[in-house]
């Protein structure tokens, strides 16, 4: 499946020796990870619509004729914490490389200046001639191999791997919670319109305000029960030091496993309130091998 090489073997001239070189997936000068991936894109731009039709009802539907204004405060401050978080992590999940190996880094050069010791196998991937390392996946949306790869998700655009798994495990918190908090005001509006019979429960006409608010309490279950499925599964991937790719095929650990605490160091950092803002990044791994890492 793969190619291997020895301490002496070499990869073919032509590709990319360095990092820096590496153009694939790029946007904004180079300055951005992108994938080019229309169904990801649409995906993508779904997420944002539909956590802007959630403010949009909470705002215009629950929250704009209620007569409390401590509840109204706080819902509203709460609402919008969860929204700018989730979609703060969102774009960092989808905007930021998931640990890819650049494509053609498997030259002789290269391989001579790992320093193999005799015997030594490494693995080339013939898909985009890189150097494959321990742990990590050929994405086929992506067309890279990516360093201890989770899975692609379509709703970030991206692959989940090494350097965003931290965005993507925060965007599904926050989408979960922000989901629960929608599911609870919308069925609480919803009863407090049946109990007035519709009279002065919303601006809108009570038929309007039955499909708004029906909307938003099935799109807030079917999201709520999505993004808390998915986060459990992540935080038990890092748990147990394994990535979704891993499990699923049940391979076995041919690589050190981490003890549970620092597995989950390896992807929040040293414990402290970073942990759960997506304006921190993650601790990067440290290169030992310059040319296996993108910029």
């Amino acid at each position: 499946m793969y190619d291997s090489y020895g301490p002496r073997g070499g990869g073919g001239g032509g590709g990319i020796g360095t990092s820096e070189t590496d153009p694939h997936n790029k946007c904004m000068g180079g300055r951005m990870w992108c994938v080019s991936d229309i169904c990801g894109i649409i995906c993508a731009v779904m997420t944002w619509l539909l956590v802007t039709y959630a403010e949009f009802v909470v705002l215009t539907v629950i929250l704009g004729t209620a007569n409390h204004p401590i509840y109204t405060t706080f819902n509203l401050l709460l609402f919008n914490v969860f929204a700018i978080l989730a979609l703060s992590a969102h774009a960092r999940a989808m905007f930021t490389d998931p640990g890819a190996v650049p494509k053609g880094n498997a030259t002789r050069e290269n391989i001579q200046r790992m320093g193999l010791r005799e015997g030594q196998v490494i693995f080339k991937c013939p898909k985009c001639c890189s150097i494959k390392p321990e742990r990590a996946h050929h994405c086929s949306v992506c067309q890279r191999c990516i360093r201890k790869m989770d899975h692609h998700c379509p709703w970030v655009n991206n692959c989940v791997g090494e350097n965003n798994q931290k965005f993507f495990v925060l965007f599904t918190l926050y989408i979960a919670l922000l989901s629960l908090h929608g599911l609870f005001l919308g069925i609480y509006q919803f009863v407090i319109c049946v109990k007035s019979e519709w009279r002065q429960c919303s601006s809108f006409s009570p038929p309007a305000t039955v499909v708004l608010l029906l909307f938003l309490i099935f799109e807030s279950l079917l999201f709520a029960i999505f993004t808390a499925v998915m986060f459990f599964t992540q935080v038990n991937a890092i748990w147990n030091d394994e990535t979704g790719i891993e499990q699923l095929k049940k391979e076995q650990a041919s690589w050190e496993k981490k003890s549970r605490w620092r597995s989950i160091q390896a992807v929040f950092g040293r414990f402290s309130l970073s942990w759960f803002s997506p304006f921190t990044t993650p601790p990067l791994p440290t290169k030992t091998h310059s040319y296996m890492y993108a910029v």
